[in-house]
């Protein structure tokens, strides 16, 4: 099986969900403070913080949950916006 394969199917909905959330909370904070580095370690900790808040929004709604549960087809996988 390929590499490329096995992560796909390791992947599911609610980790491409919570990743693309992520990336944009953390784009927004980018543009907030005009800096496209790396961000300030506080930031990066409330990001670590939102990233556990929100995975814990996702499992106590348990449909969700099971939807988000599924991998993640190799054809559906995408890397950035549209």
């Amino acid at each position: 099986m390929r590499l490329g394969a096995f992560r796909a199917m390791a992947r599911t909905y609610r980790e491409v969900a919570i990743d693309d959330m992520l990336r944009t909370v953390e784009e927004a904070m980018s543009r907030v403070i005009d800096w496209w580095g790396e961000l300030p370690p506080p930031m990066e900790e409330a990001l670590a913080q939102f990233r556990t808040q929100l995975g814990a929004a996702i499992d106590s709604v348990e449909f969700v949950k099971r939807a988000l549960d599924r991998p993640v087809p190799d054809t559906e996988r995408r890397e950035g916006p549209a």
